[in-house]
């Protein structure tokens, strides 16, 4: 696999990456490397690789037995509120939020939302208290777990998506990251 299918696929194999020196998780480079060529490239010996294999491996399972049972994704009352009063503001009852994550940035994840009346075919359509959630098979890998709040602070207020499938990489816990 490249670098760039194991973080879609996996993305809780990011942070064992980093902890490797593989930072170049979203960049454009990862979907052209596997592995082994990303990790032989930042100077990683056949014994290190092996071992980030292992440790790889060992998080993917390690999630996929945490996620059996678990819901893919919960919406806090005030996300729901606040998603209610968009879709009001907007005139847009009856539609639906899109959600798509893909790698990036320095949480690991960008996520975008959107407006949209009906799902595609593909998309797993959550629905939590009258809000309908679209995602694609991508991003919904990326999402599982996750909480989506909104959240009011002196630096502003906006949605936040607690996912347990990354940690921040560069300190900032995403909260200042776009």
């Amino acid at each position: 696999m490249t670098l760039g299918e194991v973080v879609s696929e996996h993305p809780e194999c990011v942070e064992t990456m980093l902890s490797y020196g593989l930072h170049c998780v979203g960049c454009h480079v990862a979907y052209s490397e596997t592995i082994e060529e990303g990790a032989k490239a930042h100077g990683l010996s056949d014994e290190e690789i092996s071992k980030m294999i292992e440790e790889l491996n060992d998080a993917i399972a390690k999630t996929a037995n945490a996620s059996q049972g678990s819901s893919i994704i919960t919406l806090s009352v005030k996300a729901v509120e606040m998603i209610k009063s968009i879709f009001a503001e907007q005139k847009k009852e009856g539609y639906g939020l899109r959600i798509t994550a893909s790698p990036g940035g320095c949480s690991g994840f960008m996520y975008e939302f959107d407006f949209e009346k009906d799902p595609m075919p593909q998309d797993k359509v959550i629905e939590q208290d009258g809000v309908r959630l679209f995602i694609d098979p991508s991003s919904l890998s990326m999402l599982k777990g996750s909480n989506i709040d909104y959240v009011t602070s002196p630096q502003g207020e906006g949605f936040r998506i607690d996912n347990p499938n990354m940690r921040s990489a560069c300190g900032c816990s995403g909260s200042s990251c776009s």
